[in-house]
């Protein structure tokens, strides 16, 4: 079966660009289903390069936007992520990036100036009020995961890329409230997002 670099859901094309991530979360629909939606998202023989992504795109103005969201965490392959913003942009198309936030720590600089002019908006999950509580659910693989997403949101705010935070609503009531308040002190939206499951 050939690997799914990407796939449309309504009006978005989604691009599928890697397996890894620093996050083991227990929501994760990747951990329920190598499949979503009828695509089979696990990539078993490797990453795409740039242009593979870039040829199965065509024409992005064909889209509402075109996303970074697949089994994996984005940033991980960064260059990439500028190389085909960059298409879309010249010709007429929109980018989104749904990222975990560890962008910065995964990359070992700050990213965000690189992101700027290249992303029309980024999704930065929070999923938590709290470093004990994000690592409960988020269970990461890096140090200081919670610090990492506040600072990644607060790098991207300060470099102009439009940003926000998501939380998925079976946290419970009360625990995004505290992430409204979180995201209050940041300076950025909070959005809250049903959990996905596999189908």
């Amino acid at each position: 079966m050939k690997d799914t670099y990407t796939y449309t859901i309504g009006n978005n094309l989604y691009l599928n660009l890697t397996n890894r991530c620093s996050n083991r979360c227990a929501f994760c629909v990747r951990d329920q289903s190598a499949r979503y939606e009828g695509y089979a998202l696990w990539l078993g023989g490797g990453e795409p390069t740039a242009e593979q992504v870039v040829a199965e795109i065509g024409d992005p103005k064909r889209y509402e936007e075109i996303v970074f969201c697949g089994y994996g965490e984005p940033t991980y392959r960064l260059d990439a992520v500028v190389e085909i913003c960059r298409y879309v942009h010249e010709r007429g198309g929109r980018t989104r990036m749904n990222t975990n936030g560890h962008g910065n720590a995964i990359n070992g600089r700050n990213i965000a100036p690189e992101l700027k002019g290249m992303l029309d908006g980024v999704n930065v999950s929070l999923n938590a009020p709290d470093a004990e509580k994000y690592d409960a659910l988020c269970r990461p693989l890096i140090k200081n995961a919670f610090g990492e997403v506040l600072s990644f949101a607060r790098a991207l705010k300060e470099s102009g890329v439009p940003c926000w935070f998501s939380v998925v609503d079976c946290i419970g009531r009360e625990q995004v409230e505290a992430c409204r308040k979180i995201a209050d002190t940041v300076g950025i939206p909070l959005r809250v997002r049903e959990m996905i499951e596999a189908r």
